[in-house]
């Protein structure tokens, strides 16, 4: 499993894509909460507001899993991208299933890959939001405290989640372009999820609208989950995919 382990680090961090969308992940939150912050001061600065909302940095957070939803649809589409010509014009899944026969180690190999990749940048990019906001709105800032190791910690899962949420999609799919389209249009300004609360509360159950309960209360969604169970709820949808995609890598070709 090490062997594996090691092998899946080493394919993710030679893509180049991968740190395309590891500085897009970490800077997208800082580079948004820069401006929001700039806003409530100015409303502060002009007497329209008194304080700043507490959910600052927080909401901006939600927007910075663009990066790991590229994260987790490379991992597994570009075992599908056809080599060259001079190199067997295959694939390179081929070559991966040869040297890790085991399918579902390969999967669990590059699953934990992914996860830990979207963790180490979920954490520098809340360090990263959280100094941005301080330093623009110094006194104005909202107070942190222990009680916000929670949400800082459902910050930190909802973008594994989401880049495993991702990257069993693509496991479905084998392409990256649907996954992409799907997935980065939603998490954009315009969310279809959110949109649907307005429709039914039932869109409230979703994965990305149960998952940012987990550090933010979600404006006019109306959700009826507190944070810990919409991190179970996000943490099934994720599971029930995975194992759907397992099972059908584990019975097609590759």
């Amino acid at each position: 499993m090490k062997k594996a382990l090691a092998a899946e680090f080493s394919k993710l961090l030679s893509l180049p894509t991968l740190w395309i969308a590891a500085a897009g992940g970490i800077l997208v939150a800082p580079g948004i909460a820069v401006i929001r912050a700039f806003q409530e001061l100015s409303e502060i600065t002009k007497g329209v507001q008194t304080s700043v909302e507490y959910a600052v940095g927080f909401e901006e957070l939600g927007f910075g899993v663009m990066g790991v939803i590229i994260v987790g649809v490379i991992a597994i589409s570009s075992e599908y991208f056809t080599e060259r010509e001079e190199s067997g014009g295959g694939r390179q899944m081929t070559t991966s299933l040869t040297a890790n026969p085991s399918r579902i180690r390969l999967l669990l190999s590059k699953a934990t890959a992914v996860a830990t990749v979207s963790a180490i940048l979920a954490i520098i990019a809340i360090a990263l939001t959280m100094a941005v906001v301080r330093i623009i709105l110094a006194e104005h800032a909202p107070a942190l405290g222990s009680t916000d190791i929670s949400r800082f910690v459902g910050v930190v899962c909802y973008w594994m989640l989401t880049a495993l949420l991702a990257f069993g999609i693509t496991i479905l799919t084998r392409h990256a372009a649907l996954p992409l389209a799907v997935l980065l249009l939603n998490t954009s300004f315009v969310s279809v999820t959110y949109l649907l609360t307005r429709v039914t509360p039932l869109a409230n159950y979703l994965p990305d609208m149960a998952g940012m309960r987990m550090f933010v209360e979600i404006k006019g969604a109306g959700s009826p989950l507190t944070p810990l169970w919409g991190g179970v709820v996000m943490a099934a949808w994720v599971t029930a995919l995975l194992i759907l995609g397992t099972i059908i890598f584990c019975r097609r070709d590759a």
